[in-house]
């Protein structure tokens, strides 16, 4: 596990977190209640404005949910919420927040049943 900045990084109770797995933590990440962050994902909460000639910083605080999975080699954005109990797939992108309950998959977002 690699943190960029430990105090922009809280963690909730009873989570997994795997091999490589990045956080590029400019401003907060918080990570709720048994998460799962899979091998080599990388949460990003630091970024640029690229309309910048100077390419001026544009961080955004990420929350990731309790309940949640981040599956392998998946990338999470900056300013971008995973709902409660959601999943995001194997390699994807999360560009914008997911709902409690869902699923993005193939660049889609379904709902999903709440937990049993």
């Amino acid at each position: 596990m690699r943190v960029h900045i430990p105090w922009n990084l809280e963690i909730g109770d009873d989570c997994w977190i795997g091999e490589e797995v990045w956080f590029i933590n400019h401003e907060k990440i918080t990570i709720g209640s048994n998460v799962c962050i899979s091998q080599r994902s990388i949460i990003c909460s630091g970024g640029h404005d690229y309309r910048s000639a100077s390419l001026e910083y544009a961080h955004k605080p990420v929350v990731i949910k309790d309940g949640a999975w981040v599956c392998l080699d998946a990338k999470v954005l900056p300013g971008v919420t995973i709902g409660e109990c959601s999943v995001v797939s194997a390699g994807e992108i999360v560009r914008k927040s997911l709902p409690d309950y869902s699923m993005l998959v193939g660049g889609q977002v379904r709902q999903i049943d709440p937990p049993k």
